[in-house]
């Protein structure tokens, strides 16, 4: 795992690239992807990363805590989570959270970190 918030970032930009190449194959599946819902594969994508096996119940313990984390916080401050890129981070950490590979004060402060260098991780996720 990151050992910094500098290394979350990387590793947020890289994980949300690797969600990026579903959208292509969306339409192949009936389902269209656009940037504003990566975020719902941040729970997939945080088991993958972690290389922890994908169980039923371990991808339901991750999307609970990602989706209910993104409602709750939506309604508090919706100008954050309108940015793709930070909506996807921030289920992205949830996720950790939920399988408690991460408590709420680290996932508070990656998270601080990620919105103040929101440039970078733009920069990061741009497609190519």
């Amino acid at each position: 795992m990151p050992d910094s918030p500098e290394a979350w970032l990387d590793e947020i930009a890289a994980a949300y690239r690797d969600g990026q190449e579903a959208i292509p194959f969306g339409p192949l599946v009936g389902q269209a992807f656009k940037p504003e819902d990566l975020f719902h594969l941040a729970p997939l994508v945080c088991l993958k990363f972690r290389g922890i096996k994908r169980t039923r119940k371990l991808i339901q313990q991750a999307t609970d805590a990602a989706l209910a984390s993104y409602v709750a916080t939506k309604e508090r401050i919706p100008e954050v989570l309108a940015v793709p890129q930070l909506a996807f981070a921030f289920a992205y950490l949830a996720s950790h959270f939920g399988l408690d590979l991460l408590d709420e004060r680290q996932v508070e402060a990656v998270m601080e970190y990620i919105e103040q260098n929101q440039a970078k991780l733009l920069a990061l996720t741009k497609p190519t």
